[in-house]
């Protein structure tokens, strides 16, 4: 999506997890903990990837982006499609998205990258509101 800036990859972390599970350090208790709002959200907002899940290699992985952001209001925290970030991109201030990936199967979840949308403070500006308004108003 452009206008990503300040992404941050938390791929060596998933590295460093799957590691340990791999070498039975970590239990599938620990890793595999996805909770039903997260595989709730994966079914109906996330997006499939081509990538087949490390612990169970039963079935793909999931992408899930979640929003975040003082002024979103009840949307901070919600689930969200790209269609609906991009649309969120050109009317909204500044905001996080968290892109958490997760597998259906086992339940295998992790932080797979974190970025910031939407339009870049000015010094000196007031904030833009949530919403346009309609030219007939």
């Amino acid at each position: 999506m452009p206008g990503r800036r300040s992404v941050v990859d938390y791929s060596l972390q998933r590295r460093a997890v799957l590691a340990d599970v791999y070498a039975g350090r970590t239990g599938l208790f620990e890793v595999c903990d996805a909770s039903p709002y997260l595989s709730r959200a994966a079914k109906y907002h996330g997006e499939a990837t081509s990538v087949v899940c490390p612990v169970c290699r039963r079935e793909r992985l999931t992408l899930v982006n979640y929003v975040y952001g003082d002024h979103l209001g009840p949307t901070s925290g919600q689930a969200k499609t790209e269609a609906e970030l991009a649309r969120m991109n050109a009317v909204q201030d500044e905001f996080t998205v968290y892109v958490v990936e997760v597998c259906r199967s086992c339940g295998w979840n992790h932080l797979d990258s974190s970025y910031v949308l939407g339009a870049e403070p000015v010094p000196g500006q007031q904030r833009r509101r949530g919403r346009r308004r309609a030219a007939t108003e």
